[in-house]
């Protein structure tokens, strides 16, 4: 599993923050402590130009607070565009606690956090995301109405992963009909790489469909329990991405497109639930059209999740969040072709896209 984050010696080459590639603008980043709960945290709140910034807490064990940094940044960039394409008014945050989620989460730890984003007066909301639980996120409730992702039976969306395996399932639809002609997955050769939540629930819908699917993650435990639950394959090579397969779907963390893979690669699609797939957008991204393989941009495909919880906000049912996340098909396609009408890279259409909508919203202020 990669983390998508700049190495640390690289970090001290720059300036701090505002040299940080990752910056990008970003108009205000929090930094959290509280020595009597052990909480250090970072929000990062990238564009509020659509809406207030809305975006996941992930509880990772970084191995520098510099990696947090820029792992934040990186990540609430991110959602300003995944909204912004989605349709959402919404802007861009995230925020990362710095901790190992099984062994340093505890209530009070949740509850500090809570009072530090209620301080912020909704500028940023927060959600779950990697080391986070629905009831987590309810715990957070308890100290500020700054929070979505809550349970159902608190009036709340529930668990966004299902969801954001279906957006997922969408895009890569999508581009298997761009690149096959076809939308049916039935018999494709398809790698999960990454059984979370979020991969698992993909993987569910592929072999619904009759995918052939080969399922790869770092907890051996949880590999068999997906391959017994859906009768799929564990991968057992030692080098993925050097397979032949029809769709590869990064479902872990980020930047497994980099200057090592994107060498290796076989896959004819990529489309996966994972943020910030690409280490360098450009390059790689580039790398990826002169290859000729179809990239869904992920801070599209993966915006089922943000969907889920915006119905929080919006007070909109199940029925037009799955109408919304469906629509992530025909964008998707639209991108595709746009990214080929244009010469560019499906990255960049889709960043055109979004960022039309946020440079118009700016001139109605």
């Amino acid at each position: 599993m990669t983390t998508d984050v700049v190495p640390t010696n690289e970090l001290h080459k720059i300036d701090p923050v505002f040299g940080q590639l990752s910056f990008d603008n970003h108009e205000q980043i929090v930094f959290c402590n509280d020595k009597d709960t052990g909480l250090k945290a970072i929000i990062g709140i990238h564009n509020t130009v659509l809406g207030p910034a809305l975006g996941g807490t992930r509880m990772w064990n970084y191995k520098s607070e510099w990696e947090a940094l820029n792992d934040v940044l990186r990540l609430s960039r991110g959602m300003t565009f995944k909204s912004a394409i989605t349709g959402l008014n919404l802007g861009g945050g995230k925020a990362v606690i710095i901790g190992d989620a099984k062994t340093q989460k505890t209530p009070e730890l949740m509850l500090r956090f809570g009072e530090f984003v209620h301080s912020l007066g909704g500028k940023y909301i927060t959600a779950e995301d990697v080391g986070m639980a629905t009831e987590d996120m309810d715990l957070v409730r308890t100290v500020t109405p700054y929070v979505t992702g809550i349970s159902e039976s608190k009036g709340g969306a529930g668990n966004p992963s299902p969801i954001t395996a279906y957006g997922v399932f969408m895009g890569m639809k999508a581009a298997a009909k761009y690149k096959f002609g076809s939308d049916i997955l039935e018999d494709k050769v398809i790698y999960v790489e990454g059984i979370g939540n979020v991969g698992e629930a993909l993987v569910e819908n592929l072999t619904n469909e009759g995918a052939k699917v080969y399922i790869s993650d770092i907890n051996q435990e949880r590999l068999e329990e997906v391959r017994d639950k859906y009768n799929v394959d564990i991968y057992g090579g030692s080098n993925l991405y050097a397979e032949e397969m029809d769709i590869y779907a990064p479902c872990a963390l980020g930047a497994t497109i980099n200057d090592v893979s994107i060498r290796q690669i076989r896959a004819k699609v990529i489309a996966g639930a994972a943020n910030n797939q690409l280490a360098d957008e450009q390059k790689h991204g580039m790398l990826l059209r002169k290859k000729g393989i179809v990239y869904a941009p992920d801070f599209l495909i993966n915006a089922g999740g943000i969907i889920n919880v915006y119905a929080e906000l919006e007070n909109y049912d199940r029925k037009e969040i799955i109408r919304k996340t469906e629509h992530i098909y025909n964008t998707t396609l639209e991108i595709l072709n746009n990214a080929e009408a244009n010469d560019v890279t499906t990255h960049q259409a889709a960043l055109d896209i979004a960022q039309a909508r946020i440079n118009a919203r700016k001139k109605e202020k």
